[in-house]
């Protein structure tokens, strides 16, 4: 029987935290509840999560802080919970590397349904011994290799750390050269329903990856100014 999985919830409100734990336990996953952010840290340490869900507004050390921290070490999947509403908020959490966001009060089920989503996205299927079927989720320039059956980016070289979604973004677009697609489409394609509307997520996510994927001189992640991006190559 494979272990459940472990959800670590951070909020200073006892009430919600429970009622998310009940909630998360019904779906037969493990909970481990704190309510600041110290106590966040040590537990991400030592209950070693699947995945967290952070509360922004927490005593001491805020949300915003512990994602910092966690992100200097681990690229586990982190939903922020705020009753912040405002974009700006939703960029600083997604910049800091947040892989959701969702805003208070929130519906139950939406959240089981969008922490089920996110450890889907993130768990690496395991390898398949067709290699046909392998092949087809590999994306290949010079000095990038993008595999999406084990979630690996090789870029001039060196293993590149990245969250599911930046990584699923860059298959994305690679697997298309030359062709432009809008903020809408990027967003249908890669987040579904979840942020429809929010177009500033796929900048958020687009910025994260050019700090770590450069502009080669035979491809490069383009801006089409007013409609989206593409992902330009060259042949040479």
């Amino acid at each position: 029987m494979p272990a459940k999985q472990k959800i670590l919830i951070v909020d200073d409100d006892t009430n919600i935290a429970e009622l998310i734990s009940l909630y998360l336990i019904k779906e037969c996953f493990d909970t481990h509840m704190v309510h600041d952010g110290e106590e966040a840290l040590t537990a991400f340490r030592e209950f070693e999560p699947n995945l967290i869900l952070l509360d922004l507004m927490l005593p001491g050390i805020d949300g915003y802080q512990v994602c910092r921290e966690i992100r200097k070490t681990s690229n586990v999947p982190i939903i922020m919970l705020s009753a912040k509403g405002e974009i700006f908020d939703k960029v600083l959490g997604l910049e800091l590397g947040a892989d959701d966001y969702m805003i208070k009060p929130f519906d139950s089920k939406e959240l089981v349904a969008r922490v089920k989503a996110v450890l889907r996205r993130y768990q690496q299927p395991a390898t398949s011994t067709d290699i046909s079927a392998t092949d087809t989720n590999v994306v290949e320039y010079p000095d990038l290799n993008i595999n999406l059956s084990n979630y690996s980016v090789i870029y001039e070289g060196k293993n590149i750390e990245m969250p599911p979604k930046e990584l699923e973004l860059l298959y994305f677009l690679a697997s298309s050269p030359n062709h432009v697609f809008t903020r809408e489409q990027l967003l249908d394609n890669i987040w579904g329903y979840e942020y429809i509307g929010d177009t500033r997520t796929v900048d958020v996510h687009i910025k994260r990856l050019r700090e770590k994927i450069h502009d080669h001189e035979q491809w490069r992640i383009a801006t089409v100014w007013g409609i989206g991006y593409r992902f330009e190559y060259q042949k040479r």
